[in-house]
């Protein structure tokens, strides 16, 4: 097997960059998943309940700052100020710094509604959830786990029961959905459909990980990220063909054992 694509998305529920190298940090790729966009309540705001997050294109620049980019504005330099504010990241209370009110304007013009931007500053502040993790594992502001890791054997499984239940049904063939519909950080090629759910740890390179759990899936897998629009695939195969405990699942969640640089085309191995 060996590593076929490496992808970062430096804020949260936006557009991602494909990479042919990344730095492997304790909570995750560099730059993956920093900064987040609340609403006008001051939580979480993503593109499950607002697609339209998906026009924006976030650039880290070489300094390690940040630029927004999209279809309705200039590309905007993003200043992060002194400023602390609260925000619940699915169950974890913690403070993100606030990226100004230029920020803020250039994002609610996208999705027309008053929203923000925040930047978690110290990566280190936010743990993982111990039941899969070990106390001193920590993640960024993504969804659980440091790392998403997809098959692309596994997707080229489901979207042919994709194919087969739009047959079943009488209606139009669809276009194979890409891998980009699932936000994965790391795909490898050369596994068997579904060997990832058997897998415990692995090595990439030379990073170790630890797998935590598969990934249960959500209504954000619907959205095209090209037009905005949801549809009913892929949860609706999934649900056919990769149901249990009232959840679909598609990829697995790694946690580095050590920090290290990937590569595509990096060998994997799986150690158990």
């Amino acid at each position: 097997m060996r590593l076929a694509s490496i992808h970062y998305y430096p804020v949260k529920s936006t557009r991602g960059h494909d990479v042919q190298h990344a730095q492997v940090e304790p909570w995750g790729l560099a730059g993956d998943r920093r900064y987040l966009i609340v609403d006008a309540k001051g939580e979480m705001l993503t593109a499950r309940e607002e697609p339209r997050l998906l026009a924006c294109h976030p650039r880290l620049d070489p300094d390690g700052g940040l630029t927004l980019t999209g279809p309705h504005a200039a590309p905007l330099r993003v200043t992060p100020t002194d400023h602390m504010a609260p925000v619940e990241v699915w169950r974890t209370e913690m403070k993100l710094t606030d990226c100004g009110d230029d920020a803020a304007a250039w994002l609610s013009a996208l999705v027309d509604a008053p929203v923000r931007l925040l930047w978690l500053d110290d990566p280190t502040r936010r743990p993982v959830d111990p039941e899969y993790g070990e106390p001193d594992d920590r993640v960024s502001l993504a969804d659980g786990y440091p790392l998403l890791l997809a098959s692309t054997s596994s997707l080229a499984q489901l979207n042919d029961w994709i194919a087969e239940t739009a047959v079943e049904r009488g209606e139009e063939l669809p276009e194979p959905l890409p891998m980009r519909r699932f936000r994965p950080n790391v795909v490898v090629d050369g596994a068997e459909p579904w060997a990832e759910d058997d897998w415990r740890r692995l090595r990439i390179g030379e990073i170790t990980f630890r797998v935590t759990k598969g990934c249960a899936r959500c209504v954000l897998t619907t959205v095209d990220p090209e037009t905005y629009q949801k549809g009913k695939e892929p949860i609706r195969t999934l649900a056919r063909h990769r149901r249990w405990d009232g959840k679909t699942w598609f990829a697995i969640n790694l946690i580095p054992d050590t920090p290290g640089l990937l590569t595509v085309g990096d060998p994997v191995v799986v150690l158990s």
